[in-house]
């Protein structure tokens, strides 16, 4: 008989399950942006913004259940919240639904420039385009989030065990 996988290798509700696709409501959104009314893709962005403070709480209570000394758990709460919270907020909302954006900005405008095609074609075919680019932008964000953090925010507290946000 197996036996149980370590505590460390416990399924992550906010990483491993379906929940993690509640952080990209925004490109979804973003790539919807020409069809529907401005208030949709607003609420696509309060949705993955949900997700993004649900997984730093989710973190900062786990890093809490640590145990260590009092002091040091005060410490390693603070760090695995801010850290979550700003890897979330820029690999899962702010970088990826600026990408997309763009992307549907740019592919209606030379659609509209370079064809013929009826406006709602062109309309369906931007939210394709924003939709299929979705999968290929994810993994060259986080591995640049994840950079920019180990090049900046987390030289600050370099003694502690990097959080795992990714």
């Amino acid at each position: 008989m197996p036996e149980p996988p370590p505590r460390s290798a416990e399924r992550d509700l906010y990483r491993d399950t379906w929940v993690r696709y509640l952080g990209y409501a925004n490109e979804v959104g973003e790539a919807f942006r020409s069809l529907v009314p401005a208030a949709v893709v607003w609420l696509s962005y309060g949705v993955s913004s949900s997700y993004v403070v649900a997984d730093a709480i989710h973190k900062g209570k786990k890093a809490g259940t640590v145990p260590d000394s009092e002091a040091g758990r005060s410490t390693r709460v603070a760090v695995a919240v801010v850290d979550t919270f700003v890897w979330q907020a820029l690999a899962s909302v702010a970088i990826p639904g600026f990408t997309i954006n763009r992307v549907c900005a740019a592919s209606l405008y030379i659609l509209g420039t370079a064809t013929r095609w009826p406006l709602a074609v062109c309309k369906w075919t931007t939210t394709a385009l924003g939709l299929l680019a979705i999968p290929v932008i994810i993994h060259p964000i986080d591995r640049s989030v994840d950079f920019l953090l180990d090049s900046s925010l987390r030289k600050l507290y370099p003694s502690l065990e990097k959080p795992s946000s990714s």
